[in-house]
């Protein structure tokens, strides 16, 4: 079997979303030629949000997956080489830094811009991925507008769900939330708001078991809860459920090679996006677990591009 000869780039990005389409504009537009690897979910987590109302520059609702389909256009355009490929392993020990993709191809990379992003974690219900966007939602700044004077939840124990469920009150009339354990994760002042707040209801022990609901048109009309320590289901009315249980980023790839936070995120230096390598940077999800939009993860991207630039200048 003949083997493809090995790409070389002057900038390689891994992934693509916000962050990552947005490098390319930026590195296609300096002349760096740049190379982006997609894998076979591209566009990421935007490709599973249908209505986006908070993007920038939209005075209409627009699609997420269209939007992730104009950038990846847009990137195109202005001269990216869009390869669909799995990056399987990189070495970043040495330069020019080398990236092997499952298809066997190899590339190598004076720098590499990762944009790998990262998932919410769900509850792994067949009913809670059949209503996903219908009413089933893993982010309360993207879709909390949707539920104005509707009763909804929160699932999780962590600082996520307390600050989920503080931010959905002003919009929801009542916001039940539901955590597996008697106590919180949470930190302490924060429980302390949210305990003062009148429109939150709190259920311990409790962990969801199927979410209810019209298949036409479809639209969450409950859910079905199961009290640990009693054993007793019971069926909530609400209109909304939030899972706010964590993320997982996409940084398996890097062990070993990048520094990372204790759940994985990569650290970037402060006001940039290089990491410990110097000519290597992370944009977007897969270093933010702050802000998660696609509007903060765009301007990484930018940055990480404009940073490449620099360094390859030198």
């Amino acid at each position: 079997m003949s083997q493809n000869p090995t790409k070389h780039t002057k900038v390689l990005i891994i992934g693509s979303g916000p962050a990552g389409y947005t490098a390319a504009v930026y590195a296609a537009r300096a002349m760096l030629n740049p190379i982006l690897v997609y894998g076979s979910e591209p566009g990421g987590q935007l490709t599973t949000t249908t209505d986006v109302e908070n993007f920038p520059g939209f005075a209409e609702v627009i699609q997420g997956p269209w939007l992730m389909d104009q950038m990846k256009e847009q990137a195109k355009a202005v001269g990216t080489e869009m390869i669909e490929d799995h990056i399987g392993s990189v070495n970043l020990k040495s330069t020019p830094f080398e990236a092997t993709g499952d298809s066997g191809q190899k590339y190598t990379a004076d720098s590499i811009i990762i944009s790998t992003g990262a998932q919410a974690r769900w509850l792994n219900l067949k009913s809670e991925q059949e209503f996903r966007g219908f009413g089933v939602s893993a982010c309360a700044t993207c879709d909390g507008f949707f539920f104005k004077d509707k009763e909804v939840a929160v699932v999780g124990g962590g600082n996520a769900a307390v600050e989920e469920a503080m931010f959905l009150t002003k919009f929801a009339s009542k916001v039940k939330l539901i955590h597996r354990r008697d106590s919180l994760r949470a930190e302490k002042m924060l429980q302390k708001k949210l305990m003062e707040n009148k429109k939150i209801e709190i259920i311990w022990d409790s962990v969801v078991e199927d979410v209810l609901g019209d298949r036409e048109p479809k639209n969450v009309k409950g859910i079905k809860i199961k009290n640990l320590k009693t054993d007793k289901t019971e069926e909530l009315k609400i209109d909304g459920l939030f899972i706010a249980i964590g993320h997982d980023p996409a940084t398996s790839l890097f062990k070993d090679q990048l520094n990372m936070d204790n759940e994985g995120y990569l650290i970037t230096k402060p006001d940039s996006t290089e990491t410990n390598i110097p000519g290597v940077y992370a944009a977007g999800d897969v270093k933010d677990k702050t802000f998660r939009q696609a509007v903060t993860a765009a301007g990484m991207g930018c940055m990480a591009a404009l940073e490449a630039e620099k360094f390859l200048s030198h």
